[in-house]
């Protein structure tokens, strides 16, 4: 290479992962003076066919993208740390296919949802962004709410797409849609999780806005809210589920229904019907695969029953793992190179069930709770060929941190004002060069408005509502835990430790004040 190209252009090229078929999809922007169009354009054989070895990973794996991966995402609904083998060896339920991806993949001890509930943590995963900066503090949306990601919000699978890749998401949405009616009128029951004429005047001829369609799927068959018992295919409703009673607008009763023992084979079916549909395109696609599993109710279906020592919810869990592996064996015949990741939207709610199985392992708390039991997520990220196998990371991070991970693997450039709380993960799955520090804390909230602290070995919890709004008068007060010594949570050890404790509070107020915790640069 000459001394005359651009170092930091090449390097910008090289650690984006620019494909061919994204040559021009930054024209115009700037590195050091070099028009990145013009430079790819006349220098494409140094960039794309070049001999020097780039930093690598210390399993020897080389950071050099010269094809753009699929890219999957695998959300479990309530299901603990103490669930799957690879992270409980005490489990009483089998998990072989999540195991699988542990011994296949980098498998990640210290990540968060970052939120107890289901709500806020697909608002964090799908925006990049803690979910309170939306305003909403308290709890899961309930029937026909309107959307909680605003408009001019860059979402996941727009970044995605913008990228490229055809998008699709089965199973579960949760975040809300603007939802027509016949008479123009808010939709009965809105706000409500049952209500005696629960969605009387909706409108099933006018389609959906703002909801999954709208907001970056190509595709989409799932349910927008558990207890409004509506699935969607697309922007109109397909077919209801007994999950709550239905809903009693006109043409309910034409629609196609499901029980909720179905709902699995269902959505997993077409999660792989998509996959094959997209296999041979040279167009990488995006697959969002969110099954309402294993979530109370348990509609464990009949052939597995009784199959584990972890009770029905232990069934439940061994049924999600058998249908993960149907789809991880079509993605792996079919599918081409891909990056899987696979966790949880939040802790089980469940503190022990069957036979001394404990969903949450040796954690303390449960769904909810802004303790590791309802906040942490199992996570394991698998990438044959990038990732090295049987690996494990302690590296601090979040299911946020997915979108600005997935941006970088895209070649997408970020807007200023998304993704504002997205730590990039590249670095520390294959070695690539860092772009920006790495994550050293975390903000974890419950279901209400109860903050909390991850930096380092330590966990600082502050009194519900501090620094956002909905506190609860009667609260518990602040409390510290070493999580290094102390994964239990069993220990306050706040006034041994009172000084720790003010700096933790003080970063926590800085980070809930400033408008992003991440560093980003202009894209122009």
């Amino acid at each position: 290479m000459t001394t005359s190209i651009s170092e930091k252009a090449l390097f910008f090229c090289r650690t984006v992962g620019f494909s061919r078929e994204r040559r021009g999809s930054d024209e115009g922007k700037l590195i050091d003076g070099v028009i990145l169009s013009q430079y790819i354009a006349s220098n494409a054989k140094e960039i794309f066919e070049i001999s020097t070895p780039v930093p690598a990973a210390k399993s020897g794996l080389e950071y050099n993208f010269m094809k753009t991966p699929n890219i999957v995402i695998l959300l479990a609904d309530d299901m603990g740390c103490g669930d799957p083998g690879c992270y409980n060896p005490e489990s009483k339920v089998p998990t072989p296919n999540i195991d699988r991806l542990a011994r296949e993949g980098m498998r990640f001890t210290n990540a968060y949802c970052p939120d107890a509930i289901c709500t806020p943590t697909r608002y964090a995963l799908l925006t990049g962004r803690y979910s309170w900066r939306s305003g909403r503090v308290h709890g899961g949306m309930f029937n026909w709410e309107p959307p909680m990601i605003a408009a001019e919000q860059l979402t996941m699978p727009e970044m995605l797409r913008r990228a490229g890749y055809v998008t699709g998401g089965f199973g579960k949405w949760h975040l809300g849609a603007e939802f027509p009616t016949v008479d123009g009128n808010a939709p009965i029951g809105q706000f409500a999780q049952r209500h005696p004429n629960d969605g009387g005047n909706l409108d099933f001829k006018t389609p959906l806005r703002q909801g999954p369609m709208d907001r970056g799927f190509d595709e989409w068959y799932g349910f927008i809210c558990s207890s409004e018992s509506l699935v969607y295919d697309g922007p109109f409703p397909a077919a209801t589920i007994d999950v709550y009673p239905h809903p009693k607008a006109a043409g309910v009763d034409d629609l196609k229904h499901f029980e909720l023992a179905d709902y699995l084979p269902e959505v997993t079916s077409r999660a792989a019907d998509f996959v094959q549909r997209h296999q041979k395109n040279d167009q990488p696609f995006f697959l969002y695969f969110s099954p309402y599993v294993p979530h109370v109710p348990l509609a464990v279906p009949e052939e597995f029953k009784g199959r584990t020592h972890g009770g029905p919810y232990g069934d439940y869990v061994a049924a999600l793992d058998h249908y993960l592996g149907k789809l991880i064996e079509v993605l792996d015949q079919s599918a081409g190179e891909t990056l899987l990741v696979l966790a949880s939207d939040n802790g089980s709610q469940f503190f022990e069930t069957g036979e001394n199985h404990r969903p949450n392992g040796i954690l303390n708390g449960r769904k909810g709770m802004v303790l590791e039991g309802g906040v942490r997520t199992p996570m394991i990220v698998r990438w044959p060929g990038r990732i090295a196998p049987g690996t494990s990371s302690d590296q601090l991070c979040g299911l946020l941190d997915l979108f600005g991970t997935f941006a970088r693997v895209a070649g997408q450039p970020l807007p200023t004002d998304a993704a504002e709380d997205s730590f990039d993960l590249l670095p520390v799955l294959t070695g690539a060069p860092a772009m920006q520090p790495a994550r050293d804390s975390l903000v974890v909230k419950a279901a209400t408005a109860h903050l909390g602290l991850r930096f380092g070995p330590w966990k600082y919890i502050a009194e519900p509502g501090f620094a956002i709004s909905g506190a609860d008068p009667a609260g518990s007060p602040p409390q510290l835990f070493h999580l290094a010594s102390d994964p239990g949570e069993s220990t306050d050890v706040l006034s041994a430790n009172a000084e720790i404790a003010e700096n933790l509070r003080a970063q926590l107020l800085d980070i809930v004040v400033k408008p992003r915790s991440t560093a980003r640069l202009s894209p122009s």
